[in-house]
């Protein structure tokens, strides 16, 4: 069964920047898109980022030339570098494998919660 292990979030000012990282167990990375998700209190999760498994990248407009999603096959590890954060990008982050855009695993991470005030 994978597990996702998500860890980096923290509490910034706006204007700086955080690094997520999500480890993946098992050996379904490579197969995969994979995505970072966000949920803000009380909202359903939003699909922010995605990487796919040749390697392109899709961002929602909203963190579009703010965040970058990256990944390492041999680390089973998926990153994303939020720069220039904003008040609104408060929320828990989490990863998932994607499969046609949908979330593959069904049993989340506990996210790691990103908290943007000065």
């Amino acid at each position: 069964q994978v597990q996702l292990v998500e860890s980096g979030g923290g509490l910034v000012q706006p204007g700086g920047s955080l690094r997520l990282s999500c480890a993946a167990s098992g050996s379904i990375f490579s197969f995969y898109d994979w995505g970072w998700y966000r949920q803000f209190s009380g909202k359903q999760r939003e699909l922010v980022a995605i990487i796919e498994s040749g390697g392109g990248t899709k961002y929602v407009d909203s963190v579009k030339g703010r965040f970058t999603i990256s990944k390492d096959n041999a680390k089973n590890r998926v990153y994303l570098q939020m720069s220039s954060l904003k008040f609104e990008d408060t929320a828990v982050y989490y990863c998932n494998a994607l499969r046609s855009g949908a979330p593959v695993l069904r049993s989340w991470g506990q996210g790691t919660q990103v908290t943007v005030s000065s």
